[in-house]
C-alpha cells in the first residue's frame, strides 16, 4: 500500500505537536495524571476548540469537521509521543461505533455533543472501560443492542492501573437507565477495529518519544571520559530501536489508512499493526530503561512512564498474540 500524508494532514500533526510541546511537558503530564479527571481538562478543551480533534471524524451535518478517520489517528500518534493523558481514543471509538450502529436520531443527538468536546466512553463487555468514570456520553454493547446509558444512573468506579496516564473504570449497568439506539454487532466490530488501530497509533508515537529520549541521554551521559552514545555496542542497540520504530510506524500508518478508507484488507492490517506495535514497543521500552541506567527507575524521570504505557497499550484492545491468532496465514 503506497500513500503519503497530504500537506493538510502534515500541518495537523505539526500543530498538535507544537501545542503539546508547550502544554504537555513532564510536569504537566504528571499533574494531569494525578488529577480528578485523569487528564488536563484545559488542554483537552484547547485541542477541541482550537484544533477540533473531537470533531475531525464527525460528519458536518452533526457539527463535525467532515474529515476521515485518518486525521484523528494522526493526532493520536502525536498524543502518544507526548505521553499526555487524553480521552481522545475513547471518544473516537464511541464516535465510530455510533456512526456504524446507531440510528439517525441517536447520531443527531449524541454526535454534536462529542464534536463539541464532551468525553465519550463505551462499555464493550465486563472489563474496564476507557474513561468510563469521567465520560458524559456513555454507551454500551448489551444483549439488547447498542444502548445509550444515563451516566448518573450507572455505578462507575475508577480502576487503578499500572499506567497512570490511561484512565480506566469499572462500569456497572445494574439498574442503570438505558435506551436502545441501534445494532450491537456493527457497533462492536467498528469499536474493536478503531480501538486497535488507534492504540497502534499511540504506540507508534510512544516509540518515537522513547528513541528521542534515549538518544539524547546517550549524548549527555559520559562514561570513561566520553559520551556513552559513542560506544559501538550502544549505537547498535539504538539502531535496532530505530528499526523497530520505523516498522511500527509503517504498520500503524498502513492500518490507519486502510481502516479510514474502508479497504478490503483493513481488518488484517489492523491485526498486524496492533500485534507488531505491541511487541516492538515492549522491546523499545525495555531498551529505554536499560540504556538510561539507574535514573530510569526513579519517579522523577519519564522512562518509567514510557515503560508503564508500553505495557498498558499492549493490553488495550487486544494483546499481540490475540491479534496474531486472527490472521490467516
Amino acid at each position: 500500500m503506497d500513500f503519503s500524508f497530504s500537506p493538510e494532514q502534515q500541518e495537523l500533526a505539526t500543530m498538535v505537536r507544537s501545542l503539546l510541546e508547550r502544554r504537555a511537558d513532564s510536569r504537566a503530564v504528571r499533574a494531569a495524571m494525578s488529577s480528578d479527571l485523569g487528564h488536563d481538562e484545559i488542554l483537552w478543551q484547547t485541542l477541541c476548540e482550537q484544533i477540533g480533534v473531537s470533531a475531525l471524524a464527525i460528519p458536518e451535518e452533526y457539527g463535525g469537521a467532515g474529515f476521515t478517520l485518518l486525521e484523528p489517528l494522526i493526532v493520536l500518534e502525536e498524543l502518544g509521543r507526548s505521553l499526555a493523558p487524553s480521552p481522545l481514543l475513547s471518544t473516537l471509538v464511541v464516535t465510530e461505533a455510533l456512526l456504524a450502529g446507531a440510528d439517525e436520531d441517536a447520531q443527531a443527538r449524541l454526535l454534536p455533543r462529542i464534536a463539541a468536546g464532551e468525553v465519550a466512553a463505551i462499555a464493550l463487555g465486563d472489563g474496564p472501560v476507557l474513561d468510563g468514570d469521567t465520560a458524559t456520553v456513555l454507551v454500551a454493547i448489551t444483549e439488547a443492542g447498542l444502548v445509550e446509558v444515563d451516566p448518573a444512573s450507572a455505578t462507575r468506579t475508577w480502576a487503578a492501573s499500572m499506567d497512570q496516564t490511561i484512565r480506566l473504570a469499572h462500569v456497572d449497568l445494574t439498574g442503570a437507565t438505558t435506551t436502545v439506539i441501534g445494532s450491537a454487532a456493527p457497533a462492536l466490530d467498528r469499536a474493536r477495529l478503531v480501538g486497535a488501530v488507534g492504540t497502534a497509533a499511540l504506540q507508534a508515537g510512544l516509540a518515537a518519544r522513547a528513541l528521542v529520549m534515549t538518544v539524547a541521554y546517550s549524548k549527555d551521559r559520559a562514561q570513561f571520559g566520553r559520551p556513552i552514545g559513542s560506544f559501538q555496542a550502544l549505537k547498535h542497540r539504538m539502531a535496532d530501536m530505530l528499526v523497530l520504530l520505523e516498522m511500527s510506524r509503517s504498520a500503524s500508518w498502513a492500518a490507519s489508512y486502510a481502516v479510514s478508507s474502508g479497504a478490503d484488507n483493513a481488518e488484517r492490517l489492523t491485526h498486524v499493526a496492533k500485534s507488531y506495535c505491541s511487541e516492538a514497543m515492549a522491546r523499545i521500552a525495555g531498551e529505554t530503561v536499560q540504556l538510561h541506567g539507574g535514573i530510569a527507575i526513579t519517579w522523577e524521570h519519564d522512562a518509567h512512564l514510557v515503560l508503564k504505557r508500553a505495557h498498558a497499550l499492549g493490553q488495550l484492545f487486544g494483546q499481540a498474540h490475540e491479534h496474531r491468532a486472527l490472521l490467516e496465514l
